[in-house]
């Protein structure tokens, strides 16, 4: 159970910055354990941690004819490794070092009789580092990260209902470890233009994969504004996308993350942060949908 007050708790990403990057790279060793047990969904769903009631999980993985799922519990702060054949390891979440969580990690693994190759070295971030040479301190504020777990399970809420509108192709609400962010996207039923790529530190082949289809994206990001930022945006984006505004108080349009963005403080605050939060999904979709002719009907 939360202690806190609020379903929607003030987070100044100035105060918890640190935990914020540290936990950013612990998930992408979990993460990774996850791409390289499961087989490929499109758009790399098979990689995604989804929300549960104490934080953040891999959900069951195989391992052979066994599984194993691996939790981040944000409530007693530590990693859960279960084996359904082999019982349990727990790793308390703390300050240290990346290269100290990678070791106990692997450790834990293969005291389950796991072991899993995976690519050591983070992704998708301008400046990397591998995991078993980053000792670098690595802060962990227990709260602050108690705090932001909060915050994504009443996101989750939201876009839950969001996503439940939509009668088209859809994606589940999940948490994708590259870029730290909870997302939900909609797609139009069209193949889209070959992706660039040129993201740091990943694979063009990953971009390819991740936008094969048209595709109207929304999510909640700890970065963009002070206290965090929910964001939608489009590709191939639309002519006319970025034009005019939404409609909605607070969103703005970012040229340079290509991205709409309603800060995390706007909605806390707001009298109806739920509402407000809805409004500006559908909106950012709608924009999307008109500007790219997408077919109707596919909102209920």
């Amino acid at each position: 159970m939360s202690t806190l007050e609020t379903p929607w708790p003030a987070l100044p990403v100035e105060r918890w910055q640190g935990t914020r990057d540290t936990v950013h790279l612990w998930t992408q060793i979990v993460g990774k354990v996850r791409l390289a047990l499961t087989p490929l969904v499109n758009h790399w769903w098979n990689t995604t941690l989804y929300l549960d009631g104490r934080g953040l999980t891999t959900s069951l993985m195989p391992v052979g004819p066994a599984g194993l799922e691996v939790r981040f519990d944000f409530c007693s702060h530590e990693l859960v490794l279960a084996h359904t054949d082999e019982g349990e390891r727990r790793m308390p979440l703390r300050a240290g070092t990346i290269a100290g969580f990678y070791e106990e990690f692997t450790t834990a693994l293969a005291g389950l009789g796991v072991t899993v190759p995976i690519y050591p070295v983070p992704v998708e971030l301008p400046e990397v580092m591998p995991f078993a040479d980053d000792h670098r301190p690595a802060p962990y504020d227990p709260e602050a990260m108690h705090r932001f777990w909060v915050s994504l399970v009443s996101a989750s809420r939201v876009f839950g209902d969001f996503r439940a509108r939509f009668t088209g192709k859809a994606s589940p609400v999940h948490f994708f470890w590259g870029a730290f962010d909870l997302a939900a996207s909609r797609f139009s039923g069209r193949p889209a233009p070959r992706h660039p790529g040129n993201v740091p530190h990943c694979p063009d082949r990953v971009m390819h994969e991740a936008y094969s289809d048209e595709v109207s994206s929304a999510g909640y990001w700890p970065g963009g504004s002070a206290e965090g930022s929910f964001y939608s945006y489009t590709y191939p984006e639309p002519a006319g996308y970025r034009d005019g505004d939404l409609g909605v108080p607070g969103v703005y349009y970012d040229d340079a993350l290509g991205e709409w963005l309603l800060p995390y403080d706007r909605v806390r605050t707001a009298p109806d942060p739920d509402a407000l939060l809805l409004a500006f999904l559908e909106a950012a979709y709608q924009r999307a949908a008109q500007a790219g002719d997408w077919l109707a009907g596919l909102v209920r």
